[in-house]
């Protein structure tokens, strides 16, 4: 049986074989514990731990030192909201994020909400972005934090970076930002965008699943953090524990692909996304969700009004490897929290399907999952009760299926 199209990139991507030959010899040729420094295979362990922390550092403009290995982007979550909190403790115990922002981030606020935190959980508007005079008319002298997403893991809206750090910079707060979405797939670069803290993951970029990173700026300001993990002293104390050497090396490797390859592989897959959605569009009834606008060049997010969600998943899936929101929520029968906050009702954030295209999409891909999806749709609207009254000019549910656009 032949596997799906895979159009869900945003979820995990493929490693790269380049990634996989780069990790290889890690696994049982140079063995050795990092840690293990007194002899040749801990030597070359380590070696190749740092060279793999300059290639990460390079791809976002930061300094070696300035890296830290996890397991991936939930971690580095992990680690910089609460290594915050504790840290800064004795200045105040407010946060900013957005109602948008990933579970990784959302989950460890209301964690940390328990614990004595306030949080402020800024809206967005219909296109997906914030509004920056709410964001700083939220600030106040106990504001320790200001954390939001670089890029939106399901609608691709790419946010003001570089005015948010400015805001947060003007007020002596620290900017955290998930990158996860964002690097190895439009620069980033921590300098010029003024991030003190920065969350990414390698599977995210064609590299191994396990391994991910967290920047925190070493001046300008120097960021704290108290480490979640005690034991061993690996990675600064931040995070001890053996480190995964051929994790670290994969991830490295994926980073100085995607810095060699970025502009033409965003161009690539930007025309092959603008492929899929014209012709998606052009269906009727269908919408974008979000904006066409500044926003990641491998992803689109359209709703089908009148289609009931759970049968277009099923037909569609049977074909094509898709999502209708973030991975990490796909057990939870909920509608995706981004679509709700962008102000879609439950049946149309339901029936809203998210496309990340990757590096190994082809055009025969797009242009096969172009006739499936039309077919798709006209099957499940034909034995659809809404699509029927929907033709019949009758109103139905209109606060479920009214989208944002059409206000």
């Amino acid at each position: 049986m032949p596997m799906p199209i895979y159009l869900d990139n945003n979820a995990t991507t493929a490693c790269d074989p380049a990634v996989v030959d780069k990790m290889l010899p890690y696994f049982t040729e140079y063995y050795g514990n990092a840690a293990s420094k007194h002899h040749r295979y801990g030597f070359l362990a380590d070696a190749a731990v740092e060279n793999a922390r300059l290639q990460v550092a390079q791809l976002i403009g930061a300094q070696q030192q300035e890296i830290i290995f996890t397991s991936g982007a939930t971690e580095s979550v992990n680690m910089a909201l609460k290594g915050v909190f504790e840290s800064y403790a004795v200045k105040g115990n407010h946060i900013i994020t957005t109602k948008a922002e990933h579970k990784a981030v959302l989950d460890t606020c209301q964690h940390l909400e328990k614990l004595g935190a306030r949080v402020t959980y800024l809206p967005i508007d219909s296109t997906g972005q914030i509004d920056l005079k709410s964001l700083e008319a939220a600030i106040s002298p106990e504001t320790i934090l200001i954390c939001i997403m670089y890029a939106n893991n399901e609608l691709g809206t790419i946010y003001p970076v570089q005015k948010i750090a400015a805001i947060a910079k003007k007020h002596a707060v620290i900017f955290m930002c998930d990158a996860t979405q964002a690097t190895g797939k439009i620069p980033v670069d921590v300098e010029k965008d003024g991030i003190d803290i920065l969350a990414m993951s390698a599977h995210k970029i064609y590299g191994p699943k396990g391994i991910g990173a967290v920047y925190i700026r070493r001046k300008s300001p120097r960021v704290h953090l108290l480490p979640l993990l005690d034991g061993g002293g690996q990675e600064k104390s931040l995070r001890p524990g053996t480190l995964n050497v051929p994790g670290i090396v994969g991830m490295g490797a994926a980073c100085s692909l995607c810095l060699e390859n970025m502009n033409g592989e965003a161009n690539r897959l930007a025309g092959l996304r603008d492929r899929l959605e014209s012709a998606l569009l052009s269906i009727e009834g269908s919408i974008l969700n979000g904006s066409a606008q500044n926003r990641l060049p491998h992803v689109t997010n359209i709703a089908f009004q009148y289609t009931p969600g759970a049968a277009l998943i099923r037909e569609a899936s049977k074909s094509i490897a898709i999502s209708t929101g973030s991975a990490c929520t796909a057990a939870s029968p909920e509608p995706s929290h981004v679509l709700t906050a962008l102000g879609l009702g439950e049946a149309l954030a339901h029936a809203s399907l998210r496309f990340g295209l990757g590096r190994f999409t082809s055009t025969e891909d797009i242009d096969k999952a172009i006739e499936i999806l039309t077919k798709t749709v006209a099957k499940v609207r034909s034995e659809s009760m809404e699509w029927e009254l929907y033709q019949s000019g009758e109103t139905i549910n209109p606060g479920d299926w009214q989208h944002p656009a059409m206000v």
